[in-house]
């Protein structure tokens, strides 16, 4: 009887440790993704966002306020993180739709990395895979990180904070927490208010953990 439950216990255990597949898939899913935003950018996309990189490239008042202009006549309708990574990015390689473009595609490739981070950890790798596979192929999202408002960074920065909460509730770090905290001040000054979308979401992780530690 002892060796027929000891049997059956062994069988249905679920399988330890990552399948051989999982990273090959990983990395062709990132490189798939880089392709995917970074084929055939060309343009200045949204030239009001555009235009305030060039003036924060040029001078470093227009670029801490996010003005449209150097002269600072006028700053753009939203906060300016965004238009930072742009500035720095012009600065250093020039003006061009690559040094535009190029970084919002890159934060596009990230997102769905980190994703993959966050979703893995409790469903799984190829879950992980899944998830980071339909933010990349989803049509909006494609846009969005070929594009340079906002959105772009907004998304990366708040996929950041999800895997700063979740960590933070597995170890009870203060350094996650930190994180989790700093990434949320960086969405606000990218996109204001729609920084604070994930909020409910991360108070309802934290009240659900708590519930299962008591």
């Amino acid at each position: 009887m002892t060796t027929t439950l000891t049997a059956s216990t062994t069988t249905d255990a679920p399988p330890q440790g990552p399948t051989s597949w999982t990273r090959p898939a990983l990395w062709a899913l990132l490189a798939g993704t880089a392709v995917l935003y970074l084929w055939g950018l060309s343009g200045w996309a949204n030239s009001f966002y555009s235009a305030a990189a060039q003036a924060g490239a040029q001078n470093w008042e227009a670029f801490f306020y996010g003005s449209s202009d150097a002269a600072n006549s006028i700053t753009v309708d939203k906060p300016p993180a965004a238009i930072w990574v742009m500035a720095l990015s012009v600065k250093l390689f020039g003006l061009s739709s690559w040094s535009l473009l190029v970084p919002q595609a890159l934060m596009g490739v990230a997102s769905v990395f980190i994703l993959y981070l966050v979703v893995s950890r409790y469903f799984g790798k190829p879950a992980g895979l899944l998830a980071g596979a339909i933010l990349a192929t989803t049509p909006v999202a494609t846009l969005m990180f070929r594009f340079n408002n906002p959105d772009a960074l907004l998304v990366l920065l708040l996929v950041v904070a999800t895997y700063a909460v979740a960590r933070a509730l597995e170890h009870e770090r203060l350094r996650w927490i930190v994180l989790a905290a700093v990434a949320v001040g960086f969405a606000f000054l990218t996109k204001s208010l729609q920084a604070f979308l994930v909020l409910p979401g991360f108070v309802v992780a934290v009240l659900v953990y708590s519930r299962r530690r008591v």
